[in-house]
């Protein structure tokens, strides 16, 4: 979504389950508006969490115009079978992307696409490669062709449906996936407690919540060097998403409960309602 909005819009790692909320990338031209849904990877939910990160990718089967599928050159094309028979029976059209094409070779890539045709034969498949750019022109093309036409949903200035203190929080979180290993970065969550902006620079306080006092020491680090790390990445992330100094001053505390209790989850904005 990142490369067809031509904004980094959605925090993206190596890591699975980066994406935890339904994400909107508006696109906007002279005569034309293209709102696009980045949500949550499809997966079996074992805790509140995914139950709600799963809802949010189902949510987009009922409103999309056009489903653009996401896989890669080495995702088991039979993971997501529960997921697969409700694509199946869908009536608009669907793109089945498969990305990293560069990580593969060509008959490599014929036998995955033959896979795949096989569990989605109404889908047109199209090879790509969004780092390098590749396959995105001729995408977003077909998606334009695809489209019906409507009015427009937001206003021709507007780049997603999120506020600004919502890109705060996955920014922190996404350098969190970067610098921590196992468990942490998915026991993480983070809340901005005070955004203030001037006209020349922003106040953040955000909190980073975590399930153990373990996980704090660990986030937190030997003298505290492990957060200052996160931190400073973060608010030169922040620096250049907002194009103004940022005063960044960041928290931990222990939420036991924050993954499992749907009241947490509400708060946190996981409600896909």
């Amino acid at each position: 979504m990142n490369q067809l909005v031509g904004e980094r819009i959605s925090i993206a790692t190596f890591k699975a389950q980066t994406t935890r909320h339904r994400i909107m990338g508006i696109v906007n031209t002279d005569d034309m508006q293209i709102v696009f849904s980045d949500t949550p990877g499809v997966l079996k939910p074992n805790y509140k969490l995914q139950e709600s990160m799963l809802a949010f990718s189902e949510s987009a089967l009922q409103d999309a115009d056009v489903l653009l599928y996401v896989t890669d050159v080495v995702e088991n094309p039979e993971k997501n079978k529960d997921f697969l028979e409700k694509v199946q029976k869908m009536t608009i059209p669907v793109l089945l992307l498969i990305n990293k094409i560069d990580e593969t070779d060509q008959s490599k890539l014929g036998d995955i696409v033959e896979k795949w045709h096989a569990l989605l034969p109404n889908a047109e498949i199209l090879p790509i490669s969004a780092k390098n750019k590749f396959g995105t022109d001729m995408l977003l093309k077909r998606i334009k062709e695809l489209l019906p036409e409507s009015p427009a949903y937001f206003d021709k200035d507007q780049l997603t449906d999120k506020p600004a203190r919502f890109f705060v929080s996955e920014i922190i979180r996404e350098k969190i996936l970067l610098y921590y290993d196992k468990e942490i970065p998915y026991a993480v969550e983070v809340r901005v407690e005070r955004f203030k902006e001037t006209p020349r620079n922003i106040h953040i306080n955000a909190v980073i919540y975590v399930e153990r006092d373990s996980q704090k020491g660990i986030i937190i680090g030997h003298q505290g060097v492990a957060l200052k790390k996160v931190s400073t990445e973060a608010r030169k992330a922040l620096e250049k998403f907002f194009d103004k100094s940022v005063f960044l001053e960041t928290y931990v505390k222990v939420d036991k409960d924050w993954r499992s209790s749907q009241r947490e989850l509400d708060s946190f904005g996981y409600n896909p309602e």
